[in-house]
């Protein structure tokens, strides 16, 4: 299986001041979008549209679970970006992974990137409705759990305002259309203009 991990950027690459990894799944990777749609590009436009000198890179593996993620991390993020935002967690929840294996591999990727210095900004994920009260008891606050337990920035839902909006996905009811990227996008733009300031 082939793997592409593709950079976007606004503005020359170069030149930018501000270096940022999204490391995620489909949603990252754009799945079902113009690369022009992908959730990193339109994060990147935003916050240079604010004045802010920044490269978007995307680390996106449609299909990607968190262990898959810690896998891959060492070659996915490589240098040292000023941010990387940990999009992962959706596949696990689809899948009906234990939430005891995704928070081990969630921490795993927060400590790697900790080890190295590099800020992380963790984007929590919902258990779909489909798997139940206990297991999105477990599964929903994970994220922020281990985000809290490392001392790293949280942004508390990747798909706030999107998801189960059917207007705003594609067929699937999963994925984002290019609508729903870009409110993504411009939820996103603040806390990350933040952290990068």
């Amino acid at each position: 299986m082939a793997l592409f991990v593709t950079i976007f950027w606004s503005g020359s690459a170069l030149a930018a001041s501000k270096r940022v990894v999204m490391f995620g799944d489909s949603i990252t990777a754009g799945y079902g979008l113009p690369p022009s749609a992908a959730l990193p590009r339109l994060l990147a436009e935003r916050l240079n549209a604010e004045g802010l000198d920044v490269m978007v890179e995307n680390a996106g593996v449609s299909g990607d679970t968190t262990a898959g993620g810690l896998s891959r991390l060492g070659w996915a993020v490589q240098g040292q970006p000023d941010l990387v935002i940990v999009a992962l967690g959706g596949n696990d929840g689809l899948r009906g992974i234990d939430p005891a294996e995704t928070r081990r591999n969630m921490a795993a990727i927060i400590g790697q990137l900790q080890d190295r210095d590099i800020p992380v900004l963790v984007a929590g994920m919902l258990a779909p409705p489909n798997l139940g009260k206990e297991y999105a008891a477990q599964f929903n606050p994970l994220f922020g759990q281990v985000a809290d337990a490392a001392d790293v920035a949280f942004y508390p839902f990747l798909l706030d305002g999107v998801a189960a909006e059917p207007s705003l996905n594609q067929a699937d009811g999963i994925h984002p259309n290019a609508e729903g990227a870009a409110i993504i996008a411009d939820r996103m733009a603040d806390p990350v203009r933040a952290l990068l300031q």
